[in-house]
């Protein structure tokens, strides 16, 4: 009986070690890229321009590279056909965002809609964004808002006496216009729109939240370096996070403040009046909101849609300055739709043809993110004949790449648009 038992475990060992062997033999390769150092991996290969660096590396590798940042694994799609295997044919695989320290100190550790884990409380996230943010009907509520707010940049430009700051406008524009749709008031101004201290103060931390996320923090990619915060980075972080936190606590805060008084009898319910809602309501899947993940849910919604909707018109209007010849093509176009006698509108778009082509073709050479956000691997899977092993980190080289297609389109039905010099 002895010799039976112990010939069973050395079969099932045998067994065990050729089913490991044998898998290992079938595993695809891993993408090519350039060959990682001990220890710190591919990141003296990285440049001080990350999204430049990549490219250049695509040209050498193909548009679908491996790189090993410290203890990371990272995957970069530099093709539209490629990204769109992580993005859409693998997608659910692709849900979820890698750890790393600005989700940690500065969105409320892991308790936004960006940063959140896919699960149920992402999903309930996504849910109270799409259907009171961005649906058909959401966005046709709030158009008002918007051509309001564009008045009032119009007539700050037209009754200034000198030079203006035209980004600084366009911040103050874009976070009122946000600020009406996200809690039902401007945030910065008297609404006459002219520049604001306060709003040059939000604007910076905006930027400095963008250059920090930009960071290659080591601590990211090196998990044992963390606590050292070598670069300073994650100091940094915490007290951007506490400058935001006060600016969005005394936004919630006012609110709700308001909401008593009023006994809840609000003529226009905003965003922010439904999330201070849900904070009652136990959702069948996601549970009751919290005031942390409200101020999260602010802060990506005021961080994503400012700075990056303001910076792209002020790169549009400098190429359109640089170009002239497209201007007028533009200033045509809008005479010929719109006319002189009332401002653009929405509904206006679907007949600019020429004018959409141009601001795609800013977001070609001027992306507000030229890498996307990087996503993780919840599972190892194959992609055109490579393998991606669980937990690696795929990055696309964002909307330079996503929007080709489109643009190209765009040129189709618009004649006479030519491409920026990049």
């Amino acid at each position: 009986m002895a010799s039976f038992v112990l010939y069973s475990i050395l079969s099932a060992v045998f067994l065990y070690f050729v089913f490991i062997t044998s898998r290992k033999r079938r595993r695809l390769p891993l993408p090519p890229g350039p060959k990682p150092w001990p220890i710190i991996g591919n990141l003296p290969h990285m440049s001080p321009v990350p999204h430049q660096g990549l490219a250049a590396m695509a040209k050498v590798y193909g548009p679908l590279m491996h790189l090993r940042l410290g203890f990371v694994d990272v995957v970069v799609a530099a093709s539209a056909s490629m990204a769109a295997q992580f993005l859409k044919v693998h997608d659910s695989n692709f849900s979820s965002r890698p750890p790393n320290a600005g989700a940690k100190y500065v969105a409320y550790n892991y308790q936004d809609l960006v940063f959140a884990p896919y699960g149920p409380r992402w999903r309930l996230l996504r849910k109270i964004s799409s259907l009171h943010l961005f649906s058909g009907k959401a966005l046709d509520d709030f158009r008002q808002i918007r051509e309001e707010e564009i008045r009032v940049l119009v007539r700050a430009l037209a009754s200034a006496k000198t030079k203006v700051n035209l980004g600084q406008l366009l911040n103050v524009c874009t976070v009122n216009a946000l600020g009406q749709v996200m809690m039902g008031k401007r945030v910065f101004g008297d609404g006459s729109g002219g520049s604001d201290p306060e709003a040059d103060e939000f604007k910076s931390m905006v930027v400095e939240l963008m250059q920090l996320a930009g960071v290659f923090n080591i601590g990211d990619f090196i998990p044992a370096l963390e606590w050292l915060d070598l670069q300073g980075v994650q100091a940094k972080m915490k007290k951007l996070h506490n400058r935001f936190d006060r600016f969005l606590s005394a936004i919630l805060e006012e609110h709700k403040t308001k909401a008593r008084q009023s006994n809840g009898q609000v003529k226009h319910k905003d965003f922010l009046s439904t999330l201070i809602s849900l904070e009652n309501v136990d959702g069948a899947e996601g549970g009751k909101l919290s005031d942390t993940e409200i101020k999260a849910l602010l802060l990506n919604m005021f961080t994503a849609g400012t700075d990056t909707s303001s910076s792209t018109v002020e790169w549009a209007m400098a190429e359109l300055i640089r170009h002239p010849n497209i201007m007028a093509q533009v200033r045509k176009e809008l005479d010929s739709v719109v006319g002189r006698d009332r401002l653009v509108s929405d509904l206006d778009l679907p007949n600019l043809t020429y004018f959409q082509a141009v601001i795609k073709e800013t977001f070609r050479i001027h992306p507000s993110t030229p890498l996307s956000l990087p996503r993780m691997a919840s599972d190892s899977c194959d992609i055109n004949g490579y393998h991606i092993p669980k937990g690696s980190c795929p990055a696309a080289k964002g909307r330079t790449l996503m929007l080709g297609a489109m643009i190209l389109r765009s040129y189709r039905s618009a004649p006479g648009v030519e491409s920026v010099p990049e």
